[in-house]
């Protein structure tokens, strides 16, 4: 057996996390971005689709009337319109522009509270969207605004955190493979997902017991796909990688080094979603709650900073015992000899 004491530690967890935070502490203009975007969700326009959906269950449960549904199903569905239409009506459709896996972080995305929402400077306005061809517009505008500003963010933070040179992507290549990487986690997000969501309904039809144990199977087995998917974007912007390869390296990372890669993951995870209750504590009309926003950009900054120099120390690192291991097998192919 070769001995592998000779082999250097790993990077450790607390080490990235710090020098993220470092990073951050010294350039604070990077938390700029969400800081300006969680400002325009909280002072802008809100976006609603309550109305226009609102109108067409409304024109759904007609249509079935008319082609002669039962009426004790159609009172079914009547039953459950409000609750769906008030779903639609508090959801900010300005949420599409936080765009996954590379996007800006938002606080004010998931700020509970009530329809519309007030503000220090009064009652937030909302614009009702009148039509399908206006939704789909929205959307596809919105996710164009959240490639532009998530690419430049990460583009940013990626140089600040690794130098210029090291992660100097150019701001076209990277609005490039941001969209592409997002088409990518669009369609497998579909392909993995319906089947699941179908296969849970379809046994909750039949026992609701083996529904919610094959849920919690099933969240198990992601938690497995949580470290690859965590760090699909970050050969973009550190190694300059297109989203193909970008995915791959993040597959290759994740097998060698799940164990430590995963208490990485889960202590930014704690950290981010632990402070945001913190962040979200201040009323939203209240002037305290841009506090939270900043404290929200600046964790939020700060952790991305870390996963991008754990993600080139961790890659670094498999690199030099890949070739520590050649070294030690050609010695002993010359022994042998």
């Amino acid at each position: 057996m070769q001995k592998l004491e000779t082999l250097p530690p790993p990077p450790g967890v607390i080490a990235s996390l710090q020098a993220g935070f470092n990073i951050v502490s010294s350039r604070i203009a990077l938390i700029l971005l969400p800081v300006l975007l969680d400002v325009f969700l909280w002072f802008g326009p809100r976006l609603s689709i309550g109305k226009w959906y609102s109108a067409v269950l409304t024109d759904g449960i007609n249509l079935l009337k008319q082609n002669g549904f039962p009426s004790q199903d159609l009172a079914v569905y009547n039953s459950n319109i409000p609750i769906i239409v008030d779903f639609f009506e508090k959801l900010n459709w300005l949420s599409w522009i936080r765009t996954l896996p590379v996007g800006i972080p938002a606080l004010m995305i998931n700020l509970p509270g009530q329809f519309p929402v007030p503000t220090p400077l009064g009652m937030q306005s909302v614009i009702q969207l009148p039509s399908f061809l206006v939704v789909l517009g929205s959307i596809m505008l919105l996710n164009f605004i959240g490639w532009l500003g998530g690419g430049l963010y990460f583009r940013l933070v990626a140089g600040a955190s690794l130098g210029a040179e090291e992660a100097g992507i150019g701001f076209m290549r990277a609005f490039a493979q941001t969209i592409l990487l997002s088409i990518i986690w669009g369609i497998g997000s579909v392909i993995i997902i319906l089947p699941l969501v179908l296969m849970i309904g379809l046994l909750g039809a039949l026992n609701a017991l083996l529904a919610e144990v094959t849920f919690f199977i099933i969240l198990f087995l992601m938690f497995w796909l949580i470290v690859p998917l965590f760090f699909m974007p970050h050969g973009i912007f550190v190694r300059k990688q297109n989203a193909f390869v970008s995915i791959l390296s993040s597959l290759r990372m994740s097998r060698f080094t799940l164990p430590t890669s995963s208490m990485f993951v889960l202590s930014a995870f704690l950290l981010s979603r632990g402070l945001s209750y913190l962040w979200t504590v201040p009323a939203s009309d209240s002037w305290l709650l841009f506090v939270g926003i900043a404290g929200h950009a600046f964790i939020s900054t700060a952790l991305l900073a870390a996963s991008f120099v754990y993600y080139r120390d961790m890659n670094n690192w498999l690199q030099d015992v890949y070739e520590r291991f050649l070294q030690m097998n050609n010695r002993s192919s010359l022994k042998k000899a």
